[in-house]
């Protein structure tokens, strides 16, 4: 993953990570507003060596000692010879381990200075806790560990001398509110990035254009982006010219039409990788765009299990491809005229029980033989590579297959496996049509600027016809 993944990821869960870093702050603030408050009272001790009367070296040897030792009393303070009498001086409820928990002491480096900290829920008794440990520490050590032995040994060398005496402390040390605040943002947001990215990794559904690149290296034709009327308009190209994902469609046409540059009849078949990812759609949409510019166009409904052609391009589709493949009706019968253009649909016909082997068939060699006579382009919509063997089987007598892929549904294994079936079939998979890709967030797919002119608009008057349907429809078929 480079850093443009990375941004497309923030992109696409910002959501999922803004609340995240919100849930990070709102446990913070629970945690700061449920848990005691706690506060420190610091006492600070002087530590020295008695030298009354003492020349110029023993006062250095005396300090330098003393730096040396009050490294030690630093680990003496918390110590139950120290603490023990500070439980019962304050007539504390809890043992002198306990005690040793809320008591630290530390010196400064190279600093003849000691400080000890308690802390405590309450204010005062932190105080009390530090002078009362630092009068016990003094004790302990003057009067005992560096007491001179002897009756007439005199006072201890050491002197210990509280130069800041401990004060009740104003305002807590624990909880810190704006730290924890902190604290909670940024492990929040660690969490939604972290589960952003995991969610990313673990999806393996088809999103973006940049995701069909790194499963296979063939062109991505066209985009056309998620419509939810797409239902109750499939052919949009015939339905709202206007439309942005009319152009779409015509974009794609563009792009197809580039793929036969040496002239002559195309043969492509329409595919997809499972069921629902629009294929027939795309089929037909394309099929009116190549109408448009004046081509002579051959719709073919080739899924012979579950064909939609008909109904999309609202002609009668009881008679069709199955029947001229079994020679019950001739292909110039068969055939319907849809709109004003070049444009012929041949419906599925009825349901057989033998898809594969009509489609495998010398007849439908025939029938593909004589409609590239007469046709520049022949579309045939085919059912899904995944689930069943006829697309593989027409696309050995097509120019190449277009695979249609839906942003969001197909999964990256479906859309490999579906390009391997054709590479084993020996088709040549001329590009990838990509339908359903959002129009708003890091995959959306941008139209671009669509500007209509006056003679536009009066064009689309002029050649606008409603789709035949019906017994109108089969009036005006003829031959081709």
């Amino acid at each position: 993953m480079d850093l443009r993944d990375y941004v497309r990821i923030f992109h696409a869960n910002w959501i999922l990570i803004l609340v995240s870093t919100l849930l990070g702050i709102a446990i913070a603030a629970g945690y700061s507003l449920l848990v005691s408050p706690r506060y420190q009272a610091t006492t600070q001790l002087f530590v020295s060596v008695r030298s009354e009367g003492a020349a110029t070296g023993d006062l250095v040897q005396g300090t330098t000692f003393a730096r040396q030792v009050v490294t030690s009393y630093a680990e003496i303070a918390n110590s139950a010879l120290v603490l023990q009498p500070v439980v019962e001086e304050l007539g504390l409820d809890i043992t002198a381990s306990q005690l040793a928990r809320q008591v630290t002491a530390t010196s400064p480096l190279n600093s003849v200075l000691l400080e000890i900290t308690a802390t405590d829920e309450d204010p005062e008794t932190a105080a009390a806790l530090a002078n009362a440990t630092a009068e016990s520490f003094t004790r302990v050590v003057v009067d005992d560990l560096e007491a001179p032995e002897g009756e007439d040994a005199g006072p201890s060398p050491v002197r210990i001398r509280q130069t800041e005496p401990a004060a009740v402390p104003s305002s807590p040390v624990s909880p810190n509110v704006p730290l924890n605040l902190v604290l909670g943002a940024l492990i929040g947001f660690a969490a939604g990035v972290g589960a952003a990215v995991l969610r990313t990794v673990l999806d393996t559904r088809i999103h973006s254009l940049h995701d069909i690149a790194t499963v296979t290296e063939a062109p991505v034709l066209g985009g056309i982006a998620f419509d939810p009327d797409a239902k109750a308009r499939p052919l949009i190209v015939h339905a709202d010219p206007r439309n942005p994902r009319a152009e779409s469609f015509r974009s794609l046409r563009t792009n197809v039409q580039f793929l036969n540059v040496e002239g002559g009849s195309s043969r492509y078949v329409v595919t997809s990788s499972g069921p629902g990812e629009g294929k027939s759609t795309t089929t037909a949409n394309l099929a009116i765009s190549l109408a448009e510019t004046g081509a002579r166009v051959a719709l073919i409904d080739g899924d012979l299990r579950l064909p939609k052609v008909a109904d999309y391009m609202g002609i009668e589709g009881a008679v069709g491809l199955t029947d001229v493949l079994i020679g019950r009706v001739e292909l110039v019968d068969a055939m319907q005229k849809w709109g004003r253009g070049n444009l012929f649909v041949l419906p599925a016909g009825r349901i057989p029980p033998n898809p594969a082997e009509l489609l495998g068939s010398t007849a439908m060699d025939r029938v593909l033989a004589a409609l590239s006579e007469h046709f520049d382009y022949v579309l045939i919509d085919s059912p899904p590579l995944l689930l069943v063997t006829d697309a593989a089987v027409l696309t050995k007598k097509a120019t190449g297959a277009l695979l249609v892929t839906a942003s969001g549904a197909t999964k990256r294994p479906e859309l490999q496996g579906a390009v391997s079936s054709l590479d084993r079939a020996g088709a040549d998979l001329l590009g990838i049509v990509v339908t359903m890709l959002p129009t708003k967030g890091p995959d959306s797919y941008g139209y671009g600027t669509y500007v209509y002119g006056a003679a536009h608009a009066e064009d689309d008057l002029l050649t606008a016809e409603p789709a035949p349907t019906g017994k109108a429809a089969r009036r005006r078929s003829k031959s081709p």
